[in-house]
């Protein structure tokens, strides 16, 4: 079941949304959470994982942490997946990504 907060509106017009006691940061994000989980019930997916953290280090200094939505790994391909659920993307995400990309050798997936 859903729920929205009321009045927990941001800039970017996105609701936090409560699904399974956990707060997501869009109703959109909720959505997705849901669809995974039926997935991984079907034993289409398994491992998932909310907000994995990448730790993103240049020359042995600490810049910042890339947080995305999902991981998971995909039971048809093997591979593990990163998702990120974006209705808007700032420049700071767009760099995040793109360092996380390059540090780690994953592909971000957008929703």
């Amino acid at each position: 079941m859903i729920s929205r907060f009321k009045n927990a509106k941001s800039k970017y017009g996105n609701r936090i949304t409560l699904v399974d006691n956990i707060k997501f940061h869009s109703k959109k994000e909720a959505l997705r959470y849901q669809d995974l989980k039926l997935m991984q019930h079907s034993n289409l997916i398994a491992y998932l994982e909310l907000q994995p953290k990448f730790k993103i280090t240049v020359k042995n200094k600490f810049i910042c942490h890339y947080i995305a939505d999902f991981a998971y790994k995909d039971l048809q391909s093997g591979n593990i997946i990163y998702e990120d659920v974006k209705g808007f993307k700032t420049s700071i995400y767009r760099l995040k990504k793109k360092l996380t990309e390059a540090l780690y050798d994953i592909e971000i997936k957008e929703i």
